[in-house]
């Protein structure tokens, strides 16, 4: 693999979801290498909220607006000018989906088309990457990693919604984007974790809050199977892939982005790991609530990011959590967060 993230200095780079967890660390990632990155989201989805709280506004060009908004959305893409389209606003949240499935398919199918539009009537863009997420698939409930050429179905409206964006991006690829004027690709990833994740309804945002609280930790799905990573491997893969077929569009294509086997861990576990380095005796109580539908065991297989790019993941899910939990603590002690998001960068890339 020849990717180093110093490809994206004075790259011009349109960035949709920038004021979202997943955003906030990427934009980062890009101003630390001195790409010239406009974002364009709602605002911060959570107060507290990453954005916020580790200045990104002063590090990018931010655009507040719906992705639902076709002509706000054109006005910030055109005055961009972007060379590099990351595409990741979305209404992220299983739950959430189950309360506003209208908002959930608005947001990410048509805001899947509206970006898709800004791309297909540009001159500009080279390529384009959707991120998705591994719930994308019909799932089985095997005992193995689903691959890129499984079928595509997801179940509730939030997964089902993103299964829709892909076939959406599938279908630009193929109508309007044949002559290979822009590379297009998709990006399926596993669960992330990390520092400055305030989302409701995630397992690592309950642990800090209660950890902070000095209260048990509530787990409502103790034995739910996911592929947990640190926010920084998708991110980095994302970046890679984006570069990659910039250079060269024989890249283009659809990829899971996951980590090892290894790091399929149960909820339970994972919290265990949380427990075992925040310390202070915390202690986590098993609450499952039923509620609504959600896959008990799902994994990835990304052989095939794997054997294109030479990528392996940087850190397995202890020294993930580890780094939760030294975020976490600099952020409740007013630690300086950019200095702290800046030294996870360097120490995942180096």
């Amino acid at each position: 693999m020849n990717f180093n993230l110093s490809f994206y200095k004075e790259k011009r780079v349109f960035v949709t979801g920038h004021t979202g967890f997943k955003g906030s660390w990427l934009c980062k990632m890009l101003a630390n290498v001195g790409a010239i990155v406009t974002g364009y989201s709602l605002n911060p989805p959570t107060s507290p909220s990453l954005f916020e709280i580790a200045a990104i506004e002063q590090d990018i060009h931010s655009v507040i607006g719906d992705i639902r908004d076709y002509s706000s959305l054109k006005a910030a893409f055109d005055g961009a000018e972007p060379e590099i389209v990351l595409h990741l606003a979305a209404q992220p949240i299983v739950r959430d989906s189950y309360k506003a499935p209208a908002y959930t398919y608005e947001t990410n199918v048509m805001g899947t088309v509206n970006i898709l539009e800004c791309v297909r009537n540009s001159t500009c863009v080279k390529s384009f990457l959707n991120v998705t997420t591994d719930k994308v698939y019909l799932n089985k409930e095997w005992g193995w990693g689903y691959r890129e050429n499984e079928e595509l179905d997801g179940y509730d409206p939030y997964s089902n919604s993103k299964s829709c964006s892909e076939l959406v991006t599938h279908s630009y690829k193929n109508s309007f984007f044949s002559d290979g004027r822009v590379a297009i690709s998709t990006a399926r990833a596993g669960n992330v974790i990390g520092g400055g994740d305030f989302a409701n309804d995630r397992i690592i945002p309950d642990c800090i809050c209660a950890a902070i609280k000095h209260e048990d930790i509530v787990v409502r799905n103790p034995f739910s199977t996911r592929p947990y990573q640190h926010v920084l491997e998708p991110l980095y893969a994302y970046l890679m892939i984006a570069a990659m077929q910039y250079e060269d569009g024989k890249y283009a294509g659809y990829y899971n982005v996951g980590p090892d086997d290894v790091d399929c861990f149960q909820t339970g576990a994972l919290v265990d790991l949380f427990v075992k380095h925040w310390g202070d005796d915390i202690q986590w109580i098993n609450h499952y609530d039923g509620g609504p539908h959600e896959a008990n065991f799902l994994k990835l297989d990304c052989s095939k990011l794997k054997t294109t790019f030479g990528w392996k993941p940087h850190w397995n899910l202890d020294k993930a959590i580890a780094m939760v939990v030294e975020w976490s603590k600099c952020w409740v002690d007013n630690g300086d967060i950019r200095v702290c998001m800046d030294n996870e960068i360097r120490e995942l890339v180096v």
